[in-house]
């Protein structure tokens, strides 16, 4: 079964995937081959001179790290606009720290988190390990101690540590008024 090239509102998914591909700095001929496509499909698909199968819709839309849905419909093709502070999804941890998530969900290139800990807050008594991925932690306010694989860092406002998230860690307010923290991992981990 085949797509039909024009969604509702008349905007070619063609034009979407051209955009998400550049976007995300994606060639065709990537693009092509990672969906198991020709590159001179995937450029009249873009051009609105082919149609496409529900099943190699759905390998370029993973390909582009995208649900169906979104090439169709495009309302989150350009993200999700503004989040307001109060409509951040909130996690109340035990310790003294407040997590908040600020990247869209559901979570496919970044995972992004803000976070306030109460003097002598932290994430745990224990260092905790996720996944397999690049973390930044950056202290934005107050000071914060980030204990990596045994080895300690005192963080000032500014100052930042880059970590693997397998690596056990943990972070402690070093000071004595609300510390705030900004974590960034990247690709998301599953735990």
């Amino acid at each position: 079964m085949a797509v039909q090239q024009v969604s509702p509102d008349g905007v070619e998914i063609g034009g979407r995937i051209r955009s998400a591909r550049a976007l995300r700095g994606i060639s065709l001929r990537r693009l092509a081959a990672d969906a198991g496509v020709s590159a001179g499909f995937i450029s009249h698909l873009e051009h609105g001179r082919s149609g496409v199968s529900i099943s190699t819709l759905r390998n370029i839309a993973q390909v582009l790290g995208m649900t169906i849905a979104e090439l169709v419909d495009g309302e989150h093709s350009q993200g999700r606009g503004v989040l307001r502070r109060e409509d951040r999804k909130k996690v109340q941890a035990e310790g003294g720290l407040t997590k908040y998530l600020l990247s869209a969900t559901p979570l496919r290139n970044l995972e992004v988190y803000a976070g306030e800990l109460l003097p002598g807050g932290s994430t745990g008594a224990e260092p905790y390990s996720h996944g397999h991925a690049q973390e930044m932690v950056i202290c934005l306010k107050g000071s914060v101690e980030v204990t990596v694989g045994g080895q300690s860092y005192v963080l000032a406002e500014g100052d930042l540590v880059d970590l693997h998230s397998s690596v056990p860690h943990k972070l402690r307010n070093a000071g004595s008024s609300t510390a705030e923290v900004l974590w960034i991992i990247s690709p998301p981990t599953p735990d």
